[in-house]
């Protein structure tokens, strides 16, 4: 199995960051794609502590909507510190996480949408896949994703939490769709239904670990040794054994992100 999205470079992991890759890797997880903030020193310093302990890691490198007000004004300095860090992390695979995010705005929607266009237009640059944050923002998501990407850009609508229309748009920009531990909520019936549909060779699975642990670690801290309730779970959605879904999701892995 591969925990295609993941922040184990947060601090909240510092103090047992042995224990829980131990526990990955006793789980059964090829590697891990850690996301990282771009311009943060700490978090950098914490991924190299990472792979040093985990060296088949893989990372994501991107500035987060939560974060787009940083470079109002500028936009195109987002995409330079993407670049600079991605150019000194041979092991970063993919931009991200980057997109759009209403419902907590932080950042005013314009700069938002600047900031997440240059680094589609960085993804294309470097031709590398993208990973996409969307929250209560679809429309404008999917429409940046259209002028920007042109479909020429791959990537992933990761922690899927939206709508059929959303998952058929993204699949129809070539993107594939990755579920977390909500998948396995009781409420998340209609979040399953849209999941059913997702096609076996575009779907991912994730943790978003330290976040949304699935059924039943709910309420703890996440970690990417429970990539496998997630796994479990889309395998009974789509009527097949969990080895074989998680086989099926370890190659979509390696032909999105070639690690």
């Amino acid at each position: 199995m591969i925990d295609s999205h993941c922040h184990l470079a947060d601090e909240v992991f510092d103090a047992d960051l042995d224990a829980v890759i131990d526990r990955a890797r006793a789980a059964g997880l090829e590697r891990a794609l850690v996301i990282l903030a771009a311009g943060d020193p700490e978090e950098a310093a914490r991924a190299a502590r990472v792979e040093a302990m985990w060296p088949d890691v893989r990372f994501a490198i991107g500035v987060h909507p939560h974060a787009a007000q940083s470079f109002a004004g500028d936009p195109g300095r987002a995409a330079d510190v993407v670049r600079a860090q991605l150019d000194a992390t041979p092991s970063a695979r993919a931009i991200g996480e980057i997109g759009l995010d209403y419902h907590y705005d932080f950042a005013p929607r314009a700069v938002q949408h600047d900031v997440f266009r240059v680094q589609v237009r960085l993804a294309r640059e470097r031709r590398l896949p993208i990973v996409v944050h969307t929250r209560e923002a679809d429309q404008d998501t999917i429409a940046i994703l259209r002028e920007e990407g042109g479909g020429e850009v791959a990537g992933v609508l990761h922690c899927f939490t939206g709508t059929p229309e959303l998952r058929d748009a993204g699949l129809a920009l070539g993107l594939h769709v990755s579920l977390a531990g909500i998948i396995t909520f009781p409420k998340a019936q209609e979040l399953r239904d849209t999941a059913r549909a997702v096609p076996l060779d575009r779907l991912l699975a994730e943790t978003d670990s330290p976040f949304l642990a699935p059924v039943p670690h709910r309420g703890k801290r996440n970690e990417p040794a429970h990539v496998g309730r997630i796994v479990e779970a889309l395998a009974a959605l789509h009527q097949i054994d969990a080895g074989e879904l998680g086989r099926r999701t370890v190659a979509n892995f390696h032909t999105l992100f070639r690690p």
